[in-house]
């Protein structure tokens, strides 16, 4: 559906930026890629990763989803958008707060208004499973940023420019996530790896199962939804068992707002959550009256069927964990997508 099609990515220049123009140019081949970023030296990088000669469709943007201005300006001729920036660092949005507000929530308010009056058709804004009853400042920062893209679809009017929200956990190999952290220590030759709680489960998706669940996402969305893969659990232990099974492990603590497991879809919201084959979706609170028979219908006509009122998406209650040896497969998997 993104074949001749201008696509804008804020934040572009990220590890989700990277995977999600990798597999823009493989399977889709838009008519124009924007990366909008405020990172120069990430851009230069970037253009090296994608030329010009190779892919003349890519357009690299300095700018800030805090300039609305800005931000206006690069969104002119896009027909979607995925909002990928944000500011990230749980212990630094703790010491910054107001940084992360100007960011994470009056960026968001930003990109809705620039898409609205530039007729975008479809917006995707990307979340956390911190989102989802937050403990700290970054949570609660995008917590908000979803309630603002659900929410916008109210104030389109006659325009029909639609927003959703796509969320999920821990990213394998993304900038700051445990496995390049666990690697740094292998490759320096530590005699240990550090674990914050030995109980700590996350959830668990690579780079491009990320970028094709957006990618899917735009296909479904018909406005308001918040989409939630259905994907496998891990074991903090586990995952440093199968990298460094000869290493001691030593328990440095849970830092500053970090949770011990991951949610994703609260209890709270279980009477707005529908279960389809790869993925929940939760609607927001307005939709609920127009739901009959406990069926979701969504863009494309599959359905989804309503959850259970003690239900609850956490990674700890996950019913499918990894193993040691799925867990080097999967880590194996992320080496081959870094090649290509």
């Amino acid at each position: 559906m993104l074949k001749n099609k201008n696509i804008l990515i804020t934040g572009g220049t990220g590890s989700f930026g990277n995977a999600f123009t990798e597999l823009l140019q493989k399977k889709n081949r838009p008519k124009k890629i924007v990366i909008y970023s405020r990172d120069e030296y990430k851009q230069y990088l970037m253009q090296n990763k994608f030329p010009a000669s190779k892919f003349p469709n890519m357009r690299f943007l300095i700018g800030d989803v805090r300039d609305k201005d800005r931000l206006n300006q690069a969104l002119k001729e896009i027909d979607y958008v995925v909002h990928a920036a944000a500011l990230k660092q749980v212990p630094t949005a703790e010491y910054n707060p107001m940084e992360f507000f100007k960011t994470n929530v009056q960026g968001a308010e930003n990109v809705v208004y620039g898409s609205i009056n530039q007729k975008v058709k479809k917006v995707i804004a990307l979340s956390t499973d911190k989102a989802a009853n937050p403990i700290n400042l970054y949570g609660a920062t995008k917590l908000a940023s979803d309630k603002i893209f659900t929410a916008a679809n109210n104030i389109t009017g006659k325009q029909k420019t639609i927003f959703s929200v796509v969320r999920y956990g821990n990213v394998l190999g993304s900038r700051g996530s445990i496995v390049p952290i666990f690697k740094e220590y292998i490759n320096k030759n530590y005699k240990y790896l550090p674990i914050t709680h030995p109980q700590m489960t996350r959830f668990w998706i690579t780079l491009r199962q990320g970028a094709e669940f957006v990618l899917q996402s735009f296909r479904r969305m018909q406005g308001g939804e918040t989409f939630v893969p259905i994907i496998p659990s891990i074991r903090i232990i586990d995952l440093a068992k199968a990298m460094a099974p000869k290493l001691k492990l030593k328990v440095i603590g849970i830092r500053t707002g970090e949770k011990l497991h991951e949610l994703m879809c609260p209890n709270e919201t279980c009477n707005l959550t529908f279960k389809f084959k790869d993925h929940y979706l939760i609607l927001p609170p307005e939709k609920e009256i127009k739901i009959k028979n406990n069926i979701f219908k969504n863009a494309i006509g599959a359905k989804g069927i309503r959850v259970s009122s003690d239900f609850e998406y956490a990674s700890d209650k996950n019913s499918n964990f990894l193993t040691i040896k799925e867990i080097k497969e999967y880590n194996n998997q992320l080496q081959q997508e870094q090649k290509l």
